[in-house]
């Protein structure tokens, strides 16, 4: 009947031929040094049979038959070693295999919930993006060329949803030349008042797209503006009338305030305590830039390589290391920008 008790991590296997090498070598030499001295008794034996002369010889026979067998003895427990150490030796090294595929699975399996989890909540960001593009107060901010006025109330009414949506470090309404019009938080970030973004990637393809389904997204980047925070920015066109196939008027540019959130998410992955001691989740982007690390150790600002020919999911040893890793597989409309998730483990 199996024990619920005992242990089953795969680590089991390693502990288990390391048990039984320890206790096989111990008995074999237990009964190697027993049979030494059953050799020396079989000596002494034949040395009193000697000295007994014609009276000692039926006890010599008995005695050269012990030392035989002893010597037999001897030949069984080093054939048993041998062949005990061999088989141990393999059992090891299948478990070493089985347990380094085992781990490895369970680190890309990891590495591949870390990048999920980073994919929805980024696809919630396109929603957003595209949703306030046409609020009434962002559309009137651009209409008919602007107003103060209505800057100012849609900068309130950003206000209140950066209130709301507390992931957000800013939020931008762009007129159609690239001047930034209006902002969530003026008193905080006052350099981003008139600041012109038109040479940004975000802002030229969200003023390129065909409808208001469509969205741009920039790969993480500091941003000088916003006290040179890393920033996920999503944009989309703001559309006359708010109508998805409206004129373009401007550009809605949204700040998703990566850090706390990433890093929310590499200290989240499930290991456990003593895992996590030996363990470095990562997110890279498609050149393997570090964008977020548990260690918090080179975070935008060095790469780390994975294997020329990884594919979508996988692992493999490097040292005393296992590693893990995963590509976005994108979650609904949003398709991912070609991001891995990654773990190292020794």
């Amino acid at each position: 009947m199996f024990d619920t008790e005992v242990s089953v991590r795969p680590e089991r296997i390693l502990d288990l031929s390391e048990r039984l090498s320890v206790v096989a070598g111990d008995k074999i030499g237990q009964i190697s040094a027993i049979n030494r001295e059953a050799k020396m008794l079989a000596i002494n034996a034949l040395i009193v049979a000697a000295r007994a002369g014609e009276a000692g010889k039926g006890f010599a026979i008995v005695a050269e038959e012990f030392k035989r067998i002893s010597a037999r003895i001897d030949e069984i427990a080093e054939s048993l070693e041998s062949e005990v150490r061999a088989d141990l030796n393999e059992l090891s090294a299948v478990g070493g295999a089985i347990l380094g595929h085992l781990r490895g699975q369970r680190l890309a399996d990891l590495a591949l919930n870390a990048i999920e989890i980073i994919d929805r909540n980024l696809y919630e960001r396109t929603c957003d993006v595209r949703w306030w593009a046409t609020d009434s107060a962002v559309v009137d901010c651009l209409a008919g060329g602007g107003s103060p006025a209505a800057a100012r109330f849609a900068s309130e009414r950003l206000k209140v949803i950066l209130d709301a949506y507390t992931v957000y470090l800013d939020l931008w309404i762009c007129d159609a030349s690239g001047r930034v019009t209006a902002t969530g938080r003026p008193e905080r970030y006052p350099r981003c008042q008139n600041l012109s973004v038109a040479d940004e990637t975000w802002f030229r393809q969200a003023m390129e797209t065909a409808s208001g389904g469509e969205f741009a997204v920039a790969d993480i980047a500091k941003v000088a503006a916003l006290d040179n925070a890393p920033v996920a920015t999503y944009a989309t066109a703001i559309r006359e009338g708010g109508r998805a196939n409206g004129r373009p008027l401007g550009v809605l540019g949204i700040h998703f305030d990566w850090r706390p959130q990433a890093q929310a998410v590499v200290d989240g992955v499930r290991l456990t305590e003593e895992e996590r001691a030996r363990s470095r989740v990562m997110l890279l982007d498609r050149d393997g830039l570090i964008l977020a690390a548990s260690d918090r150790v080179g975070e935008l600002a060095e790469t780390f390589a994975l294997p020329d020919n990884a594919g979508t999911m996988g692992n493999y040893s490097a040292g005393d290391a296992t590693i893990g890793y995963a590509l976005t597989p994108g979650y609904e409309t949003y398709e991912g920008l070609g991001w891995y998730g990654c773990i190292i483990q020794r």
